[in-house]
């Protein structure tokens, strides 16, 4: 028999069903990002779609998340502006490639302050405890940054300058989501979205004058019934 003859087996398509990477959920969130910032999707349906990117298990469930949408984009070129409250403009655009940051508070406090460089994506997470993120020093090397904030026990607050869209969708459930909704003057300054959702806890996110995180823990025994 000849070998050389045989019939070649074609490449089986990927699986639907194998399991999803954190670099598959990034991906994913990148383009649902983008598709934000272009207006083709607006900020409630982003926060959906967010939500579901980071329950999903495999391959199979993301993909279905960004079908109606450009797989991708041309990347900004090198000259594109960052962006810093104040308009003070620093170094280039953020690397859409970088791992989102991690802020955990669990039975603690986590808090991130001063002139710090923000990253496209934050994922703030508190059990039992409080995460603090003010963004009123920081510097923004994009425009749009995410903020992924879950809160079970616990409070997150979020503290922005004015000069900065703050736009969010998120839900309570036994507790408060609230985002103060603000629109820059400046149609080109940067834009933060808070998605994610308060278990019997607290995310709150508004201008430098809100409130603080006492304030957020007082709120979260009201809802407790303490």
């Amino acid at each position: 028999m000849d070998l050389e003859k045989q019939p070649q087996k074609p490449v089986a398509p990927a699986e639907p069903a194998l399991r999803a990477s954190d670099a598959d959920r990034d991906r994913i969130a990148d383009i649902l990002r983008d598709a934000l910032a272009e207006g083709r999707i607006d900020a409630e349906e982003h926060g959906e779609r967010i939500d579901a990117v980071y329950r999903a298990k495999t391959l199979g469930e993301l993909e279905p998340l960004v079908r109606d949408l450009p797989a991708a984009r041309p990347r900004a070129e090198p000259s594109q502006r960052s962006y810093v409250p104040g308009y003070a403009h620093e170094g280039e655009g953020g690397d859409p490639a970088a791992p989102a940051d991690k802020l955990v508070a669990v039975f603690s406090s986590s808090t991130r302050k001063g002139r710090w460089r923000v990253g496209r994506r934050t994922n703030a997470f508190a059990v039992f405890g409080s995460v603090e993120i003010d963004l009123t020093e920081a510097i923004f090397t994009q425009r749009l940054t995410t903020i992924n904030a879950v809160s079970v026990f616990g409070a997150i607050e979020v503290r922005v300058p004015e000069n900065v869209t703050l736009r969010g969708a998120g839900t309570g459930v036994f507790g408060a989501f609230e985002v103060a909704t603000l629109e820059a003057a400046d149609p080109e300054a940067p834009v933060v979205v808070i998605n994610g959702y308060a278990v019997f806890g607290a995310v709150e996110a508004r201008p430098k004058a809100g409130r603080r995180i006492a304030d957020l823990h007082a709120k979260m025994r009201k809802h407790l019934g303490g």
